[in-house]
């Protein structure tokens, strides 16, 4: 029974089980992005074991197919128990072998780029300078001490921690903060005259109510989530305001707290990663084909500055001719606002880039090899 077990895992029918599952795979989530974003896409059918099946109005779901980390760590058992079982270690085998080190680096750089390759965003207004980029999709519960006028002191609450309801203590806040409900969409709306107030009895939130809205995986539609947090202190609770993470370009009035002389500012918002250098725009040119709305041309006079690397430089980021600095790729991604006023980077971390590279060079290096010494082979034969 092992014999027989090792003898498919091993075997070439598995590999092409895989394969032709692959392709039946990569059609599948290519036609569902009709209706998906990319993102959720991805998500769905290649960041997962299963593609699962979720009934409509209701909230179980059931798998009923292979996902891409399941055929991917299958032929990656495929390739390596092929080498352990059938494959010797011999000069006429190099091509073979070479070849398959190739494909199985691809597999390895593949996974490795799916669980810690980083997707995100930097957005600048002209003449402004920015040291963090936010995630296109993830949110994060921002607690802000305003009180020194040289830097902001920010506690960072994961979306997660907010979606579970549970009390949150940290050591730089002077206040427990509680989430009470949480909706990972929503709208705000004016509250018509003689409505009950909801929860929230500080902030926008006295005359402000919240709609929640289902979660939307469409392309061009994003979710913006909303939460009540209340924030109680050992002398008694300082009150529950509605936190709301506004589409770009709508102005929400600060959510503000004082306690003990301090100021606090309360976000619901775009998960940051802040650096140790910034990014000043000087000047962003959109440029477009005459008599169309088509993007000819984006372009972002940008100015870098790294205290710690001794860096101060312009630099040119356009279309198809990025910025590497630090580990990341600036890529020239979109403008936003009236008139242009905002340039969009998106910025991408990346540590396992060049295993691709490597990868095909392998592949492409031992088929050369394999084919080569078959025709000298062939020729030696003929010549004979």
């Amino acid at each position: 029974m092992p014999h027989r077990f090792f003898h498919f895992v091993s075997s070439l029918k598995l590999t092409l089980i895989c394969l032709c599952v692959s392709i039946v795979l990569v059609f599948l989530g290519t036609l569902a992005q009709r209706d998906l974003d990319a993102f959720y896409a991805q998500k769905k059918f290649f960041n997962t074991c299963f593609v699962w099946w979720t009934p409509h109005g209701k909230n179980w779901s059931v798998p009923v197919f292979p996902g891409g980390y399941l055929l991917g760590g299958v032929l990656l058992v495929n390739l390596l128990t092929a080498h352990a079982v059938r494959f010797k270690l011999a000069w006429k085998k190099t091509g073979i072998i070479l070849t398959h080190a190739g494909l199985i680096l691809l597999l390895v750089g593949g996974l490795y780029t799916s669980l810690w390759s980083r997707d995100t965003r930097m957005t600048i207004a002209q003449g402004s300078t920015v040291a963090y980029t936010e995630s296109f999709k993830d949110f994060e519960l921002a607690i802000i001490d305003k009180s020194n006028p040289d830097y902001d002191t920010v506690v960072a609450i994961p979306e997660s921690l907010v979606e579970q309801q549970k009390s949150i203590e940290n050591s730089a806040l002077p206040f427990t903060v509680k989430p009470l409900q949480y909706f990972p969409n929503a709208q705000m709306a004016m509250r018509p005259p003689g409505a009950a107030p909801q929860l929230a009895d500080k902030g926008m939130g006295q005359r402000i109510d919240v709609e929640p809205l289902p979660l939307t995986t469409k392309p061009e539609e994003e979710n913006y989530p909303a939460a009540f947090v209340k924030l109680d202190t050992p002398n008694g609770p300082l009150g529950t305001w509605l936190l709301w993470a506004a589409p770009f370009g709508e102005a929400l009035p600060p959510q503000e707290v004082t306690v003990d002389g301090k100021r606090y500012e309360l976000q619901l918002r775009l998960k940051r990663y802040y650096k140790p250098y910034q990014i000043h725009l000087n000047h962003l040119t959109h440029e477009i084909y005459a008599g169309t709305d088509i993007p000819k041309n984006f372009a972002s006079q940008v100015r870098l500055s790294d205290p710690g690397r001794s860096e101060n430089r312009d630099v040119l980021i356009y279309m198809n001719h990025p910025l590497r600095y630090h580990g990341e790729t600036f890529y020239q991604y979109q403008t936003l606002g009236t008139d242009d006023k905002y340039s969009v980077f998106e910025v991408v971390k990346n540590s396992s880039w060049w295993l691709p590279y490597l990868s095909c060079i392998l592949v492409f290096g031992g088929l050369v090899v394999q084919f080569g010494m078959h025709l000298v082979k062939f020729m030696g034969r003929r010549m004979a």
